[in-house]
């Protein structure tokens, strides 16, 4: 077994941030990944960070248009937090080397992106990912934090309490890539989740084959809620034949949008009249599918985004990447020629409920980056948020974990019965299929452990069920997992995108359920313990679906129109009804739907929701 104070589970850029923080305060603190640090998704990053830097800026305007941007639906301590600790988190990252693009006086520069009032956003080219993951692995490995690369995380030791609120997380179970061994990691002072999004559970995405949503789906069976599934992201520019992303920074620099017929349609059609392709990345992507639906999309299914007016050498020195990933995957000399785009599944709003100092309601449990929801972004994200968050609420939990008093959160957790119950009509039982004989040794997060046991024989008993659960999927002649993954992806993206029905959302639903009937008998056909990829695949598939059916109750629930969550039979924001988070409880694999309230008092005003439009 290993043993540190603080574990932090992924090595993307909120992991990072979150095992050097509990560091600088003297904890031994250790990373476990499943992918080397420099091959996290935090690499394909493009367009920036936003920070209120500039003397005609301030955090509290970056809080409103974060605020305006999340439909009303993030809360306002989260939002705040995310505004006032940017800008130093910037800086720090200047101090550690980072090559952010700058102007000619030698300050950062800054550009605008999509909902901003002001050009806040910080860039490296157009791989500001790619420069924050290595300049933190820079630190990383001067600090001689310890990371265990390519060991898999397979479930929480938590201990049993009935309620949740009384459980606590002692470690995790990971399996090594390499060898094939199953082993525990005790964390004597907290777990951090920092695991990414959740992309593979459609089939068109902007994310790596890595993201299948792990950390959300561990943390849910462990008795974690999990916060506003159904507010997804999908991307107004990714490539259609790869669904590799293409950053907003091109339309921060002047990037047009056009569609079958040469026309600015952002601007023609009134998408949005003031800011056109500048304006939020839902009302962009609503934009591109309604062209296309309407007959003016290329191919019936994607519209052109045209960047050749910019120069070569403007687009050279700020957007170089872009070029080569439309050469390299479309075949387009964007300097010569427009590139094709289309909405892609790109991030996950939602997510692992936490505060803002990254608590989840299980003591000792945290999680930070896109996998937790604290809510910042609410319903909608804005362009330059992303990498904000990872950096700020990386580093708030990795300094809570290790012991800073950061003060009291504002942010309540899990506090289930205090809240209002819901209730949503589906087509079949949610959960009601089970899960694999395999999983169900297994089952929530290696939670049922027992009574009474030391924080090492807990570890120890969910080390040993967790082996058990493998061999059992070793040993089954059944279904590859593949064939079940795919079913649950295809009807995600044809169900469960941009725009949704109840019908399609009720039949996603019945997907769902087939696809758990079927991995009961799911089996792995490599029965090596080393390098076994499709052992580790066979597991995220079981993921996969415990997050697919949570995002699409969400939508079935939500009986609204609010940011990226766009219903056909309701077209409009319902303030009295739904300004409120949509929270889903394991309850033994039956989800729970419950709601809590909206938080829109800041600390020196009230945010009052207004129409959003750009």
């Amino acid at each position: 077994m290993h043993e540190h104070d603080v574990i932090v589970v992924g090595a993307g850029g909120a992991g990072l941030r979150a095992a050097i923080a509990a560091q600088e305060e003297g904890a031994d603190v250790a990373i476990v990944s499943k992918l080397h640090p420099v091959r996290s998704h935090t690499g394909a990053a493009e367009g920036g960070i936003n920070a209120a830097l500039r003397e005609a800026d301030s955090w509290e305007d970056h809080a409103y248009d974060t605020m305006k941007g999340s439909d009303y639906l993030g809360d306002a301590p989260a939002i705040e937090t995310l505004a006032q600790d940017s800008p130093e988190e910037v800086i720090q990252l200047e101090h550690w080397g980072m090559a952010f693009s700058r102007e000619e006086d030698g300050r950062v520069s800054q550009r605008p992106f999509g909902g901003l009032s002001f050009p806040r956003t910080t860039y490296a080219g157009a791989e500001t990912g790619h420069q924050l993951l290595h300049t933190m692995y820079e630190q990383l490995v001067k600090r001689g934090i310890e990371v265990y690369d390519e060991w898999y995380v397979l479930d929480l030791a938590v201990s049993d309490e009935d309620d949740p609120e009384d459980r606590t997380c002692h470690g995790v179970v990971g399996y090594d890539i390499q060898s094939g061994n199953i082993e525990g990691f005790r964390a004597r002072d907290g777990v951090i989740l920092a695991t990414g999004g959740l992309g593979q559970v459609f089939d068109h995405t902007t994310n790596a084959v890595a993201n299948t949503g792990d950390g959300v789906a561990m943390a849910y069976r462990a008795g974690v809620p999990i916060e506003d599934m159904e507010f997804i992201q999908f991307h107004p520019t990714s490539l259609p034949s790869t669904g590799v992303l293409i950053s907003e920074g091109v339309r921060g620099e002047g990037g047009i949008l056009y569609n079958s017929e040469g026309e600015r349609f952002m601007f023609e059609y009134g998408y949005a009249s003031n800011d056109g392709e500048l304006a939020s990345r839902d009302v962009v992507a609503r934009a591109e599918l309604s062209e296309v639906n309407e007959g003016r999309g290329i191919e019936d299914e994607y519209v052109h985004l045209d960047m050749r007016h910019l120069g070569e050498e403007r687009i050279t020195d700020r957007l170089e990447n872009i070029l080569h990933l439309a050469k390299d995957f479309e075949g387009v000399d964007a300097l010569e020629e427009p590139m094709p785009v289309k909405p892609g599944q790109h991030y996950a709003m939602g997510g692992i409920e936490t505060d803002e100092n990254g608590e989840t309601c299980i003591g000792g449990l945290y999680a930070a980056g896109e996998c937790a929801c604290a809510s910042v972004h609410g319903s909608n994200r804005l362009g330059g948020n992303a990498l904000p968050e990872l950096i700020v609420f990386g580093a708030r939990a990795g300094h809570h974990a290790a012991g800073r008093d950061l003060g009291e959160a504002e942010i309540t957790t899990g506090k289930r019965g205090e809240w209002e119950s819901g209730d949503v009509e589906t087509p079949v039982a949610p959960g009601e299929a089970g899960i694999s004989g395999a999983d169900a040794v297994a089952d929530g997060g290696a939670a049922a452990e027992g009574s009474g046991l030391s924080p090492d024989e807990l570890v120890a008993r969910a080390t040993e069920r967790t082996d058990r659960r493998v061999d059992a999927l070793l040993e089954n002649d059944g279904r590859n997992h593949s064939e079940i993954r795919s079913d649950v992806q295809e009807s995600m993206t044809q169900h469960v995108n941009v725009f949704r029905e109840e019908d399609g959302l009720k039949q996603a639903l019945r997907d769902i359920r087939d696809a758990r009937e079927a991995y009961q008998n799911v089996g792995v056909a490599d029965q090596s313990r080393t390098f076994n990829t499709d052992l580790l695949h066979t597991i995220e598939t079981r993921n996969i679906i415990d997050i697919a059916e949570a995002i699409t109750l969400g939508a079935l629930a939500r009986d609204e129109f609010r940011g990226a969550h766009w219903r056909k039979e309701y077209q409009e924001r319902d303030d009295e009804n739904w300004l409120k988070h949509t929270m889903l409880s394991w309850n033994d694999g039956s989800p729970e739907l419950w709601y809590k309230p909206v938080l829109l008092e800041g600390d020196e005003k009230r945010y009052e929701p207004k129409i959003r439009s750009y």
